[in-house]
């Protein structure tokens, strides 16, 4: 996401730096290549117009420019200026403060909306909550039916009472059942158009009337650029949504959207879809996509990522298999597939801070989907004592997992040298390392 903005917004940020010390023509210059920039990104023509005056008025100051650190200040500036942009600190989800809380999921047909309701249990689920799904749409075919699988994927519970009960209706009898029941979140799926027209913004009214929401979200395909955001200023002029759920924000290397949407309607983007997964939902922070727009990385996401995917007892066992030098193939495996519930290794390469910018960083997601197999072609005894594979054995596995001889070498090759690595980095021969401690001659 952002690709090609990031790009262009580094590449201006790299030539100031070469200049030292910067005059009031170094800053001008450089925020009409900014301008340019955003522009190219789909950025609302008025929001950019506002965003570089702004950034100008603040970066042309005398005392930016004397300064020994100006380029460091300009992007500072630039930084928090597009924080502000993609709505400041207001961007949380609000609670009821007596449960249950209702969060109203509205959207044009084709923006993701049943999808996302999904996602959006999911992470409730996360967050320690106990949501229930409302399926509200009466009117697409199967739309209760996809909720109803989703919630069955999910485990979490979908109330449906069919097509003949008027949407207004199934939201009142949700939130009375969820409040006999223990349910503290009702996510409520609403029928979407494909444009939008008077009848479906009078029973979003009523339905909306018939609850009284914590939080009325608006779904918008980020994909849909300016379009996204014209229709998001007229359906808030018509319902007053409190936040923004975008989706396939991941498909999305301009980004046009995200960066005009709160400037231009007042209201806070609150979640962005960042991929097609069940849990590929993240909680939107202006500050944490300020930083990876400007190619500064998101370490916070990126461990909020490893918090959820690794398993705290499976790493610290781990570490005590590193620590005395027992790292196996069926280690190797656990690792990965840890690492695969954490998300496309090109999506976590980039909240890493400076990675962004490495163009020659290619993740080969294909490479380690045979490594993979080649390692769960072998047996246990082979995975914890790679040694012993002769070449009948290599053979057998090569055409377990579908690659040659040679791919098998090549791994084993690659994985003996990590090993070796892993051993450096860990201190080397336990042995010794207990020696030194305890100060033995020998």
């Amino acid at each position: 996401m952002f690709e090609s903005l990031t790009d262009k917004l580094q590449g201006v940020f790299a030539r100031l730096r070469g200049k030292g010390k910067l005059s009031e023509a170094d800053v001008n210059e450089a925020l009409r290549e900014v301008r340019l920039a955003l522009l190219e990104a789909d950025v609302n023509f008025k929001v950019v117009k506002e965003f570089v005056a702004r950034v100008r008025d603040r970066a042309v100051g005398q005392e930016v420019l004397e300064s020994l650190t100006a380029v460091q200040t300009v992007v500072k500036i630039v930084r928090e200026e597009l924080i502000e942009l993609l709505g400041g600190t207001d961007s949380r989800l609000h609670f009821a403060p007596r449960p249950p809380t209702v969060v109203m999921l509205c959207g044009l047909q084709g923006s993701g909306k049943t999808t996302t309701c999904g996602k959006l249990g999911h992470w409730m689920r996360r967050q320690g909550r106990n949501p229930l799904l409302v399926a509200c749409d009466v009117y697409r075919p199967a739309a209760i039916r996809q909720l109803q699988v989703l919630g069955e994927q999910l485990g979490i519970p979908v109330f449906a009472t069919g097509e003949d009960v008027a949407p207004p209706q199934i939201a009142a009898s949700a939130a009375r059942h969820a409040e006999n029941s223990g349910f503290d979140v009702i996510l409520l799926d609403t029928a979407g158009r494909l444009h939008i027209d008077e009848a479906m913004m009078r029973e979003l009214r009523q339905v909306k009337a018939a609850v009284n929401p914590t939080e009325t979200l608006l779904v918008v395909d980020a994909m849909t650029g300016q379009d996204a955001v014209n229709f998001a200023q007229e359906f808030h002029q018509q319902l007053a949504v409190d936040g923004f759920i975008m989706t396939k924000l991941d498909g999305d290397a301009r980004g046009g959207a995200a960066l005009s949407i709160r400037s231009v309607t007042g209201v806070p983007i609150k979640f962005v879809g960042t991929g097609e997964k069940l849990d590929a939902l993240e909680g939107f922070h202006p500050d944490r996509m300020a930083s990876r727009i400007l190619g500064m990385g998101d370490i916070l996401s990126l461990i909020e990522k490893a918090e959820q995917a690794l398993d705290e007892k499976k790493a610290a066992e781990l570490e005590r298999r590193l620590r005395e030098n027992r790292f196996d193939l069926n280690d190797f495996l656990d690792q990965m597939q840890q690492m695969k519930r954490m998300g496309p290794l090109s999506q976590l390469i980039g909240m890493i801070p400076g990675m962004s910018g490495l163009k020659d960083v290619q993740v080969d997601e294909k490479l380690l989907a045979r490594q993979e197999a080649i390692v769960k072609s072998m047996t246990l005894e082979e995975r914890t004592d790679p040694s012993i594979l002769n070449g009948s054995r290599k053979r057998r596995v090569a055409l377990g997992s579908g690659v040659t001889v040679q791919e098998v070498n090549q791994f084993l090759s690659q994985f003996e040298m990590m090993r070796q690595m892993v051993r450096t980095m860990t201190g080397g021969d336990l042995s010794r390392k207990r020696k030194r401690r305890l100060r033995l001659p020998f």
